[in-house]
């Protein structure tokens, strides 16, 4: 199964973050925003189709991430949850950890915000950059 989620850079991303990525619809971003690589995404985890909820509401389901960007591409390999309730309206956040809230997607995931090559941070700095967040089931 597959779903993309488009999103736009913002001036203060910085993409810093050891345990978290996140991309959310909100417009704006401070700085202390570190994990966030993308605004105005088209949706947050309540928006997920429900097929694909029910997938990633299982631990064996293994995750395949990728964060596009121009001609970079970037993949994170995480895991579903059994505890996942997928209800936050705004944010989608994958973790390195196994701690599940109403914004977390998927967790156990092999990488970080902190891990994307600067290159591609540089050009999500742009608030005219378009990227796409993509979702495969494995």
């Amino acid at each position: 199964m597959h779903f993309e989620i488009p999103f736009y850079g913002h001036e203060n991303i910085r993409s810093l973050h050891q345990k978290t990525i996140e991309i959310t619809t909100d417009q704006d971003l401070t700085l202390n925003g570190d994990c966030i690589i993308g605004v105005g995404a088209s949706c947050g985890c309540n928006d997920i189709p429900e097929k694909m909820k029910k997938l990633l509401r299982s631990s064996k389901t293994n995750i395949l991430f990728t964060i596009k960007v121009k001609d970079f591409s970037f993949k994170v390999k995480g895991k579903g949850h059994d505890e996942l309730v997928l209800t936050h309206p705004h944010d989608i956040v994958i973790r390195k950890s196994s701690f599940v809230c109403p914004r977390t997607l998927a967790t156990n995931c092999d990488k970080a915000s902190d891990s994307i090559p600067r290159k591609m941070i540089k050009i999500l700095q742009n608030p005219d950059t378009k990227g796409i967040f993509v979702i495969n089931i494995i």
